[in-house]
């Protein structure tokens, strides 16, 4: 028996399909933002100003003379 080889063609060849694998790394950059606080403890003086008042009564008196008439021994 006799075998005959098969026909070989020429290979097609694709395009080349790319893949890509990706690394990712973090860096930290520190941004200081400086704070400060002031406690202000303010004092304030109230002057009260009173004025008292007081009261009084006054009961004025008046006398009237009259003559009526003449005495009779002078």
């Amino acid at each position: 028996m006799h075998h005959c080889r098969p026909h070989m063609m020429a290979p097609i060849v694709h395009p080349t399909h790319c893949c890509q694998h990706h690394t990712f790394s973090n860096t930290v950059v520190p941004h200081i933002h400086p704070q400060h606080t002031t406690n202000v403890n303010h004092h304030n003086f109230q002057h009260v100003h009173y004025f008292p008042h007081t009261y009084s009564n006054a009961d004025p008196t008046t006398h009237q003379h009259f003559q009526a008439g003449k005495p009779c021994c002078d």
